[in-house]
This record gives C-alpha cells, structure tokens and sequence, in this order.
C-alpha cells in the first residue's frame, strides 16, 4: 500500500523542491499545502510519485489553531484518494535520513504502530496557559501591535485572578506537531474535526497537542510506537537547543547521518554543500 507525504509549506521553494525529489517514488503520493501568504508560488514537480498542491489554502498563523486547520486541508485531500498505510506529515523545510526503500520497510515492520511523539513529564502549567486560557487574537501572537499584546496579556491576567479555566475536562498531551500515522488514525483525526475546533479555538500552540490528545483518549494509544521520547516516538530528529528551533547545520551531519530518525527538521537552503550531504543519505 502506497505511503502519504503531507507537506505544509511556506517559502524555500528550493528546498521544498529538493524534499520532493527525495520521497518521489511510484509507492508514494505528495500532498503539498502552501500557506496563503505567499504571493509568488513555486512550480513544483514529481517524476514518480503523485504529486498535488491543494488549491485550498489557509492562512496559517504560528501559535493559531489556523496550523491545524493547514494540517487538515492535506489530511482530507490524501485521506479522500487513500487508504494509504501511513501519513506523513512534514514541514517543506524538512528533509528524510533514509532513503524510501528503508522507509516503507520500517513501516512494514512497524504496521500498525502511530509514530506520535509525546512529552510525558509534567506539563500541568503548560497545559493551563496554553489551553486552558482564552487567547485574545490568536492570529497575532508573533506580530501583534503594542495595544493588542497589552489587551491579551491583560485578559489572561484576569483569568488567572479570578480562576477561570476552560477544557477542565479534557486530559491534554503534547509533543512534536510532525507525526506518522496510519490510515485509522488519519479517519479519526478528521472525525473529531468539530471537536478539535471547539476544544483548541483561542488557545496557543494547539498543533503540538491535538494528534496527542486524540490519540491518548481513543483505542490507538495502544499502538503509539514510543511514550518515552518526544523524537523517537515520531521517528524525527528535530533540532531543538536550549528550548529552541534551530535548524541543522554541517557541523550537525555527523549526528544526522547515525541517526535512526527516518526524517528531520529543519534546515535551510543557505549551505547548500551540506544540503548535498542530507539528500545523499535517502539515495
């Protein structure tokens, strides 16, 4: 059965080009939303694989449930044309470690696994400041003017003060917002659609809880491949330092090329040698 790449992208046509280039294979099919900012749109191609770029596009906003609503545009367009044995969900500034033989066996091996990575210590505050809070203008969390900050800070201020809280009932997860999920859990996702969009409305980061919090209360938890890491459990290599994204760079190859991650996040076109070095490895 063929395998899904959902790809969420929003500049580095290159790069995107180049993740293309490296899962196009007659067992794949590509789904790519490109996020409705962007005015110059890339021309993008696939010798082998299905390719599709979603005339639907949504604004996605960092921190806003519109990354979800992004993440659902590609999931009903591939799960309308599947079933498909997995569903990868990658970013276009990602790139795989493996080539797509290894791939596709480590998921045959694996079949029925969900490759969600969770963080299982304690994220109790977190939880309640990021989801248990109203969030004023959501859209805005990065470029909001100075009265908007003030207003929101303002009013999460006052939930505080007063006790508010919202979703008590709800026993949230998080982890890493890139997953590898089969096509049950694919279904599930876009069943609890409505649910997902009462429950995370207004809320902060909402992508790095929803397939967490979905998973952990159906019958798929059982099959989550690995609870006690965030990047092994999704089979991604991702390069947080100090609580920080950043992206890999050529002192990192070393590292990226023992790793038994099958993709990682994230890099940039800006050292295009070591780039060579990444795509080299899914050869």
């Amino acid at each position: 059965m063929k395998h899904a790449y959902l790809i969420l992208a929003h500049n580095e046509w290159g790069l995107l080009q180049t993740l293309i280039s490296c899962i196009d294979d007659v067992r794949n099919e590509i789904y790519v939303h490109i996020d409705a900012k962007a005015k110059d749109l890339p021309v993008l191609h696939a010798e082998h694989a299905g390719l599709k770029v979603l005339a639907e596009r949504v604004d996605v906003r960092w921190g806003d449930l519109s990354v979800v609503e992004g993440e659902y545009a590609l999931f009903e367009a591939a799960v309308a044309n599947g079933p498909y044995a997995y569903y990868h969900l990658l970013s276009g500034a990602d790139l795989p470690l493996k080539d797509q033989n290894y791939i596709h066996d480590f998921c045959d091996a694996h079949q029925g696994r969900e490759f969600i990575g969770y963080t299982l210590t304690e994220i109790s505050p977190e939880v309640v400041r990021k989801v248990q809070r109203w969030h004023l203008f959501p859209k805005d969390f990065r470029d909001a003017c100075i009265v908007k900050k003030a207003i929101r800070a303002g009013f999460l201020r006052l939930q505080e003060v007063l006790g508010i809280k919202r979703n008590k009932d709800v026993d949230f997860k998080k982890g890493s917002q890139w997953v590898s999920v089969t096509d049950g859990m694919a279904r599930l996702f876009l069943e609890k659609k409505e649910w997902v969009e009462a429950v995370f409305r207004n809320t902060f980061c909402s992508d790095e809880m929803v397939f967490q919090t979905l998973c952990w209360q159906s019958s798929y938890r059982a099959d989550i491949f690995d609870t006690g890491s965030d990047g092994h459990g999704c089979m991604r290599a991702i390069g947080w330092r100090d609580g920080a994204l950043v992206d890999w760079c050529a002192e990192d190859y070393e590292g990226l090329a023992a790793s038994e991650a099958l993709f990682a996040r994230k890099f940039n076109s800006g050292d295009m040698e070591f780039i060579g070095k990444i795509v080299d490895l899914s050869r």
